[in-house]
């Protein structure tokens, strides 16, 4: 048995849930409810990340406290994943005690290690305000191409990257007053420290079986020996702001992107008190535990280099291996709020749209890579009710009624060898191949080239034609008996992607909860199934056009 430990990013508490987070959640999931059904001890884990000058700014002007603030929206984050069966072990976050508690342990660490050096640096200040001023709190025109109201890092006219000092006409989105230049002392983590690029280099290149694009993005900035571009990582933030305070450091505080994936472990610290699990065996340098993270393809350089050096050198084991994703696209564009494609995740609750059909969908279009997907609308549709109620579920629809009827809702033991049953356990390895090396997209293709089979063997034996024949009855009952334990082997297969209508599928079967192993245990005539009830509705497009508007 394997024991694993995994993590989705956490999501910004400044901002609701939208369909493009839910890619990731949603991969993580299925991932994590494929190897929990394969028997392995899995803890997934996740928290909000709450920190940073964003939460302290939008709690003033909503006239409440940032911890008011960030346990609001705690609240509406933990009821999105739950409508969309999210299984986290532990959702948590990271401004609690145990990420403090960590957070001063693991910086300590690294000072100690001469990983940690103080300098004085220039930066923008507010008057006004009278606070620094994070890049994406500036703005001004772009000295390259001149655009207006660009950030204070990059344009998004012409793609210029520059430093904040570099803006013409600069001024703070936060008081509208021009920036003045003020110096403060700040903490850095020494990442181009000779220790650490070796171990970088040795980490993404070598031990590590990043994917390729990861890998080759990370080549470039670990590079070779004495041709790395790792710079050394500002790892503070000057008060005010919403954090945790440097140790021997008043008024200084830790930048977000340090303690937020120190949430990670935090959150596991809460989970592993209150369940009597030793958090040392799983996070020890020589623990043979797994660790994975899922993310997003756009903090990968914080989960590749940062992270890992953080763990290694403050005398933590490092990720098994980090997984990222692409962008989801909506009908080929990026979200917009203005075409009502930034989709809320709550939204699609009050269109009255079913989650799962968005589990399927992401499941068809998700892939080991960083690619982009697409939510195309039509084809959203359109392949949820071709699939699931089309070719899937329609198989249950058009035989369950006469073994209910006809054999007491008890199948025929005998039917249980047929040869399309065993075509169908078959492909149990190659499926849960695909399922662990996150091809969801061909394992949802297999799955539905079985179920064209059993559709098949639907059309050709036509059991309604069956039931007319008073001759047919043994014939009859050993077909429904064949469809319905196809269904239930298909369902098996689906229930990482399916959970709560897998769920309804065991009950009107009356099974306990399939496990991976259960491919090849076959319903018995020992027990009766229940009548059936419609176990999900077609996707109308009215629905569609509700959510868009929803968005508006």
């Amino acid at each position: 048995m394997r024991q694993l430990l995994v993590t989705s990013a956490l999501p910004y508490a400044n901002g609701q849930i939208h369909i493009g987070h839910l890619v990731e959640y949603v991969q993580t999931d299925i991932w994590v409810r494929f190897q929990r059904m394969c028997g392995h001890e899995v803890h997934y884990v996740g928290a909000d990340d709450t920190h940073g000058t964003p939460i302290m700014l939008r709690a003033e002007k909503e006239g409440i406290t940032p911890k008011e603030l960030i346990d609001k929206v705690w609240h509406e984050h933990k009821r999105d994943f739950d409508h969309f069966l999210i299984s986290f072990d532990h959702y948590y976050t990271t401004d609690s005690p145990e990420n403090e508690q960590l957070s001063r342990e693991i910086y300590l660490k690294l000072r100690d290690a001469g990983l940690i050096e103080k300098r004085a640096i220039e930066q923008a200040y507010d008057p006004v305000k009278e606070m620094f001023l994070p890049d994406r709190f500036i703005k001004g025109n772009c000295p390259k191409c001149g655009a207006a109201d660009q950030y204070g890092d990059s344009c998004e006219k012409c793609g210029a990257t520059y430093a904040p000092t570099d803006l013409k006409n600069p001024y703070s989105v936060v008081s509208g007053a021009t920036p003045v230049r003020k110096v403060s002392d700040h903490y850095f983590f020494k990442l181009s420290d000779p220790r650490c690029e070796a171990f970088l280099r040795d980490w993404t290149q070598v031990k590590t079986p990043l994917q390729i694009e990861a890998k080759n993005k990370m080549k470039e900035w670990v590079g070779t020996e004495g041709d790395s571009k790792l710079g050394d990582w500002d790892i503070s933030r000057d008060a005010p702001y919403f954090g945790f305070e440097i140790p021997d450091a008043p008024g200084k505080y830790f930048y977000v992107w340090l303690d937020a994936p120190i949430g990670y472990y935090a959150s596991f610290l809460k989970y592993c008190k209150e369940r009597g699990l030793d958090f040392a065996h799983w996070v020890k340098p020589d623990s043979t535990t797994e660790q994975y993270h899922f993310i997003g393809k756009d903090i990968l350089y914080f989960h590749t280099l940062f992270w890992p050096a953080t763990l290694h050198f403050s005398g933590y084991r490092t990720p098994t291996n980090v997984f990222a994703h692409g962008f989801l696209t909506v009908d080929g564009e990026k979200m917009s709020k203005s075409r009502g494609t930034l989709i809320s995740a709550n939204s699609v609750i009050e269109a009255g749209l079913n989650p799962e059909w968005f589990r399927y969908y992401f499941a068809t279009k998700l892939n080991a890579t960083m690619e982009d997907l697409d939510l195309n609308l039509q084809d959203f549709v359109a392949r949820v009710n071709s699939d699931l109620l089309g070719k899937y579920i329609n198989i249950a629809s058009r035989t369950a009624g006469f073994l209910v009827k006809r054999f007491e809702g008890r199948v025929s033991d005998t039917a249980m060898t047929h040869p399309l049953l065993e075509s169908i356990a078959n492909a149990s390895d190659s499926i849960a191949d695909l399922y662990e090396s996150r091809e969801f997209a061909k394992a949802v293709r297999q799955i539905m080239e079985l179920a064209d089979l059993v559709n098949a063997y639907v059309d050709e034996n036509k059991p309604w034609e069956l039931a007319k024949d008073p001759q047919g009855s043994s014939k009859l009952h050993e077909v429904c008996s064949v469809i319905l334990e196809s269904f239930r082997r298909l369902s098996l297969y689906l229930k990482p992607v399916l959970p709560n209508l897998i769920t309804q599928v065991e009950g009107f079967l009356s099974i306990e909860p399939m496990q991976w192993r259960d491919i090849r245990r076959s319903l018995k005539s020992d027990m009766a199934i229940k009548p059936y009830r419609h176990l999900m509705t077609r996707v109308e497009p009215t629905q569609v056009e509700t959510l868009l508007e929803l968005n508006r």
